[in-house]
């Protein structure tokens, strides 16, 4: 008899039961520790070998110590096709399902297990995890999955396809009500993938995990491509060329402590507030280095991740979609303790400019936000939109839309601070004051015109071209009268023409005052947004 199962046969009281019951406690014990070995001691070590945790292994990491409760531990699948009602049958049938707490706060989860039957779904496999998806949603609460697992158990046939869609279902019911995290930490393949695309992030484990939808052997015979699956879905493209991933981690435990790190930014649902922490930063301390954080010459970078560190309570900032259209930066931070979700440019990347990639990250990034009621806090230093093309062919237009639209129909609070340039549409797509921001501030430094000045000068007065006196008077003249907030801020456009080193303080007053906001946009069943 195991020393766990002593303890379970002792009362409170400290005397025994009687031998029947010690017999019926023992069993019990005993075959949840079968269920906890998975596939086997054997299965478990070349888990380990290859670098990842086991299923359990990594919900322990992921909860509070000792908060979880596992459901449907006993469950085994029912198929009796292909000489499966013969073989083994393992408790749990390949995912561990359950909830339990990160920092107090209550998390469903899912993960599979890769040593039972590689992970694989079947039907039983799938109904564990939509029950835990129905609990999820009826209780308010995140549900984070962690995937390790080779696909559809093939054996099952239509059952497992029918399972993969009851799950997909939950996925999109979820959607917008209550937060939804994928882990990708080993293969994902086939119709797994489809669930971690419809949730809110997706993160993944560097070397050890990959995404896609026919691997590589489907591939050569289809297409005759010879490729690896790191190549073809390996955290490295999803983070930097597909954008399917939000971030790639070194091994496990990183991405299982990341993740408790941005359940904290997140709320519990879109009726409930957001988080509110300790904040230890005195939000009326000026930050002087901001007043020459923009360089004097209009053409030189900087690095706005400097703004936002200084502005953010004690410079935590968790980054979204780091690796892919670095031009513009996403990502969740503080202000006095209470979650916002930060939009800048980012110059020393293509001078901030706009593209559809940049486009589609900060979209996506916004509808998130104004989803869970998260304010947005946006930082504007942009020269327009990237042309030639390459982007006007590859629908510029249409994705340049989808921000547009994603910060038009927000209602969460919205906060502008426009640091430097501000040109043409980008201006008015950047959380403008006809977008309806709430609070629109500008530095001193602001430059918020159609285009630059020379571009302009040279089509209003290319009758002057050839006399480049001429034309660097009206160049001056220009500058003088369009490339300073002002113009903007005697329309009403700009709310305050504010001192760099007071950022911190006056988005902090802002937030504050918007705290009680209330704004609702015309009934409809859903809206259309430009895909």
């Amino acid at each position: 008899m195991t020393a766990a199962a002593l303890v379970l046969i002792t009362r409170p009281d400290g005397t025994q039961p009687d031998r029947q019951m010690k017999h019926i406690l023992e069993a019990l014990e005993q075959r949840r520790q079968g269920a906890r070995l998975g596939g086997g001691q054997g299965r478990i070590d070349a888990q380990h070998k290859r670098g990842k945790l086991t299923a359990r292994e990594r919900i322990g990491l992921l909860l509070d110590k000792g908060s979880f409760e596992e459901f449907d531990m006993f469950v085994q699948h029912r198929c009796a096709d292909f000489g499966m009602d013969k073989g083994e049958k393992i408790p749990g049938d390949g995912v561990v399902t359950g909830w339990g707490t990160v920092n107090g706060r209550t998390v469903f989860v899912f993960a599979k297990d890769f040593t039972v039957f590689g992970g694989s779904l079947s039907e039983t496999h799938a109904q564990k995890i939509t029950k835990i998806q129905d609990m999820a949603l009826k209780n308010r609460a995140p549900i984070i999955g962690l995937f390790d697992a080779g696909g559809a158990r093939i054996q099952e046939g239509v059952a497992a396809l029918g399972g993969y869609g009851e799950v997909f279902q939950r996925n999109v019911l979820a959607s917008g009500v209550i937060p939804q995290i994928s882990v990708i930490m080993g293969p994902c393949a086939g119709g797994d993938v489809y669930s971690p695309a419809m949730t809110d992030f997706i993160f993944m484990v560097r070397d050890t995990s990959y995404m896609f939808v026919t691997g590589p052997d489907v591939v050569k015979t289809v297409t005759n491509e010879t490729v690896t699956a790191e190549e073809l879905g390996g955290a490295s493209v999803h983070t930097t060329k597909s954008s399917i991933a939000d971030r790639a981690y070194d091994n496990d435990v990183e991405a299982l402590l990341q993740m408790r790190r941005l359940i904290d930014f997140l709320p519990a649902s879109n009726t409930d507030e957001v988080p509110e922490w300790p904040s230890f930063q005195d939000s009326d301390s000026a930050d002087m280095s901001l007043d020459t954080l923009v360089p004097d010459n209009p053409n030189k970078p900087y690095d706005i991740k400097e703004l936002i560190l200084k502005t953010v309570d004690e410079g935590d900032f968790f980054e979204i979609q780091e690796a892919h259209a670095r031009n513009i930066v996403t990502g969740f931070g503080r202000i006095e303790g209470r979650t916002v979700g930060v939009v800048a440019n980012q110059p020393m990347v293509l001078a901030g400019v706009l593209d559809a990639d940049a486009s589609r990250k900060a979209a996506r990034f916004v509808r998130f936000c104004d989803c869970f009621n998260i304010p947005i806090v946006t930082f504007v230093d942009v020269p327009g939109f990237l042309p030639g093309t390459a982007q006007e062919y590859g629908g510029l237009i249409k994705h340049g839309a989808k921000l547009l639209f994603a910060y038009a129909e927000a209602t969460v609070p919205k906060v502008t601070v426009i640091t430097r340039k501000a040109f043409g549409g980008a201006y008015d797509v950047m959380a403008s004051k006809h977008l309806r921001g709430d609070i629109n501030l500008a530095w001193p430094t602001a430059q918020i015109a159609v285009m630059g000045a020379k571009g302009a000068v040279e089509i209003i007065f290319r009758q002057d071209i050839a006399n480049p006196a001429k034309i660097a008077e009206r160049t001056k003249e220009y500058e003088d009268r369009f490339l300073s907030p002002f113009v903007a801020a005697e329309r009403g456009y700009i709310d305050e023409v504010i001192m760099p080193h007071s950022t911190r303080r006056r988005v902090a007053r802002v937030l504050a005052m918007l705290r009680n906001k209330e704004l609702e946009n015309p009934w409809k069943k859903h809206d259309n947004i430009p895909l």
